[in-house]
């Protein structure tokens, strides 16, 4: 599809997606691409990674609508958090003949094969929100200004902690504050943007000594977190407070998502932290669990990243794609995937915490008082 935003005289910005290398999976033609002839109706496969997270629940709900308004037929799957299961499904979505691809991958680097099946079927492929990776046949990005949640997450706990103020400016704290980091997994392409737009904030008051990181462990391969599991959160902050806190306290927690701060929470709750006693924690996704925990201060913030805008924006390149044009694009420059630049859109993410909860969350009816209430949309 690459091939054909090369050749579109119509649009300058074509042109510039063209720069950015690799032919695309839908390349090879000027025609419509995909299976499906002009009259008949397209059919989007959406490719999810698993249901254990609420907002890939409320991800998947959000595309399959959007399409189908759209007018498309929708086959959506959910891969359990499996390898395996994702490539089976992507595969059978091939074999049957869908005319784009929309895929929220668990592992970006493992969808190779899948990639280059469509490029031959010439299916356009969309990566949703985690970037896929080592392969040309990639032709839209779709995604939040990732290394920007990072720098939102450590200014929000720099904001708890009373080193920065709301505006962002230095107040002239010392500290020193122990804090510990929780960085997601390291086959996700985005936990890498998350922890380093973190520590682009942090580790200049970590160099003066203002926050010390008492376990020493603050290299993104030392806080991965593999598959973003809470279990393994909680373990790992178990093992912390044991090794590194039975005479001091933990004052802040950098955690890149919810799963990870709930986790953290946990852990510290079993290790005689209460709710006035709880250090601020981060996270990402405003997962239901955790707004709750936000407004009951156990968590200090989380991340909204709307799904509604992401699902849409989606929605619009499937649109743009399947009709031959090149999809809006704000960035052609930082996604590069090991083999070319991905042309991309980025989405802008607010910082909620319990004093503007409800004009981020309630007020949009992304939820309920009433599912903060019970921590459910249930």
């Amino acid at each position: 599809m690459r091939k054909l935003f090369a050749t579109a005289s119509i649009a300058a910005l074509a042109l510039s997606l063209a720069a950015c290398g690799g032919s695309g999976a839908g390349g090879g033609t000027d025609e419509g691409a995909g299976s499906g002839g002009s009259d008949e109706q397209k059919t989007v496969g959406v490719a999810m990674p698993e249901q254990t997270l609420q907002r890939w629940i409320n991800d998947g709900k959000a595309v399959r609508e959007g399409l189908e308004e759209a007018g498309y037929k929708v086959e959506l799957q959910y891969a359990g958090n499996d390898i395996p299961t994702q490539q089976e499904q992507i595969d059978q979505m091939i074999t049957k003949g869908v005319d784009v691809l929309i895929l929220a991958s668990i592992d970006g680097a493992a969808l190779s094969t899948q990639l280059d099946a469509a490029e031959a079927a010439n299916i356009p492929v969309i990566a949703y929100d985690r970037l896929l990776t080592g392969n040309k046949n990639v032709d839209f990005y779709v995604t939040f200004d990732n290394f920007n949640v990072g720098v939102q997450q450590g200014t929000s706990l720099l904001t708890a902690l009373g080193i920065v103020d709301a505006d962002g400016k230095e107040t002239g704290e010392k500290g020193p504050f122990n804090i510990e980091m929780f960085a997601g997994s390291p086959d996700d392409n985005n936990a890498g943007f998350f922890f380093n737009g973190a520590m682009s904030v942090l580790k200049p008051h970590i160099d003066a000594g203002t926050l010390v990181v008492k376990s020493g462990q603050s290299e993104f391969g030392q806080v991965a977190t593999q598959g973003w599991d809470q279990a393994k959160a909680q373990s790992r902050m178990d093992d912390l407070i044991a090794k590194s806190y039975q005479n001091d306290k933990i004052h802040g927690v950098l955690a890149s998502n919810d799963a990870l701060a709930r986790g953290a929470i946990t852990a510290m709750q079993n290790g005689g932290y209460d709710a006035a006693s709880m250090p601020p924690v981060t996270g990402q996704d405003a997962e239901i669990a955790s707004v709750k925990m936000i407004n009951e201060g156990l968590q200090y913030s989380t991340i909204f990243k709307d799904t509604r805008k992401l699902a849409a924006q989606s929605v619009q390149a499937a649109k743009d794609l399947l009709e031959g044009k090149a999809p809006e694009t704000n960035d052609t420059e930082t996604y590069d995937n090991g083999v070319v630049t991905v042309p991309s859109f980025l989405l802008e993410s607010d910082v909620v915490t319990k004093d503007n909860y409800s004009s981020l969350l309630i007020d949009s009816g992304y939820y309920t008082q009433a599912n903060v209430d019970k921590g459910s949309v249930d």
